[in-house]
């Protein structure tokens, strides 16, 4: 088959194997933001329309899958030349209830970081391949910040409500031999393979009957977008806040200055 297309720092190709491969290309880091959401979004509904795309690959190009956000921005939560169809300043958690709404399956190879927005990103995918060496963390406790990108929604589905309470909390970071323990990541390869791995997977999904499949991921996870909307209500309500703490500001500089946190709970 080969070729498809490119959306904005998105690359998507599909294969004999009806697996469409989509490739983040914002290395080293990937960070996260509203225009990388947009971007996804835009090419995960290209694929839903296209008959030879019946699974997703999703990986990222460099060091890391999704470092997270970039604080030295303003987190990525809003764009002023992005909008919404009535004019209003289009926000992150909007583009998050597009990209859940999307249909294709997904398996995301994650190498490196997948933190903060990163591992809200990787818990979209509907299956994880994860290296050893791979690291994940719901970091925003150590930031002084309130989880988001609809985490409240997906962490505790696939590890259980006491995993993701810890997670959430503590802002543990864990490997990928860790993830694979408590269930975040499903399979565990060597970082050589990984792609290979997380293909294959992909492939064995896309060699089941398509509207079968289709019919079952309705089932199971038609309702996620709206449960990640009304999660990201919430989420957006308690980070708004939260952000114009003196604790959120502590965390964002000692994140920079790569130093414990003094927090003072105010």
């Amino acid at each position: 088959m080969g070729g498809f297309g490119v959306f904005g720092d998105v690359h998507v190709s599909v294969d004999d194997h009806y697996v469409a491969t989509v490739e983040v290309r914002r290395p080293p880091n990937n960070f996260f933001s509203l225009t990388l959401i947009e971007s996804l979004g835009e090419a995960f509904r290209a694929i839903d329309a296209e008959p030879n795309a019946r699974a997703a690959l999703f990986c990222s190009e460099g060091k890391h899958f999704c470092a997270g956000a970039d604080f030295s921005s303003d987190g990525g939560s809003i764009d002023a030349d992005i909008r919404n169809a009535d004019g209003s300043p289009r926000h992150l958690y909007d583009a998050a209830f597009d990209l859940f709404s999307t249909r294709t399956p997904a398996v995301a190879a994650v190498q490196g970081a997948a933190i903060g927005g990163g591992l809200g990103l990787a818990c979209f995918a509907d299956f994880r391949v994860a290296a050893p060496e791979a690291r994940f963390s719901a970091n925003f406790a150590r930031l002084g910040f309130h989880h988001g990108f609809g985490l409240s929604a997906t962490l505790p589905p696939v590890v259980g409500q006491q995993k993701a309470l810890e997670l959430l909390y503590t802002g543990r970071r864990i490997d990928g031999e860790t993830a694979h323990a408590i269930g975040l990541a499903d399979r565990l390869v060597p970082l050589a393979d990984l792609r290979v791995e997380a293909h294959a997977l992909a492939a064995e999904i896309a060699g089941s009957a398509p509207l079968a499949v289709a019919s079952i991921r309705q089932t199971m996870r038609g309702d996620l977008a709206a449960k990640v909307k009304a999660a990201t209500d919430r989420e957006k309500h308690e980070q708004d806040w939260l952000q114009r703490t003196d604790d959120w500001r502590e965390g964002v500089r000692a994140m920079a200055e790569r130093r414990p946190p003094n927090f003072t709970a105010r």
